[in-house]
């Protein structure tokens, strides 16, 4: 993101496990000056920064991106009171895009399969787990086509 020209901001989520708490945080968290918001997140946050871009529409700050790495969507499936107050949240960006490992042993590809259906928003599945970790360069190619798309939006 830096070398082409966006300021990355990184907020510290240490001790909050909650991820309402994570969502109010990051709705207050002062931002610098901006053009263009986009928000990524990876499992939790990207549930995070869904729910948080459809509260910041309302405000009218409409986001340019998300980018979401195995979101955690449809927890409640998973287990009960798992803390996830909004069962599907609404992504409100310009362009919406997904990575999720088939093997992810977390959140199931079928989640992020049935989000983007839903929401006409771009997937890609990659032979990788919940963590992504051996999937980072695929990533890192998929991340910097989706900052040209956002900055061409």
């Amino acid at each position: 993101g830096r070398s082409m020209g966006a300021q990355v901001l990184s907020i510290d989520y240490a001790g909050i496990d909650d991820p309402e708490q994570r969502v109010a945080n990051l709705l207050a968290y002062e931002l610098p000056e901006h053009s263009q918001l986009i928000l990524v997140g990876s499992s939790m946050g990207g549930y995070v920064s869904t729910v948080a871009s459809s509260k910041l529409s309302q405000t009218g700050l409409r986001l340019k991106g998300l980018f979401l790495l195995a979101p955690a969507f449809y927890m409640s499936d998973l287990r009960k009171n798992s803390g996830y107050q909004v069962y599907e949240p609404i992504p409100d960006a310009e362009l919406v895009e997904i990575v999720h490992g088939w093997n992810d042993e977390v959140v199931p590809a079928a989640h992020a399969v049935r989000f983007a259906q839903k929401n006409k928003a771009n997937l890609h599945l990659l032979d990788s787990d919940h963590r992504l970790t051996s999937a980072l360069d695929q990533i890192e190619v998929l991340f910097a086509d989706f900052l040209r798309r956002v900055m061409t939006v």
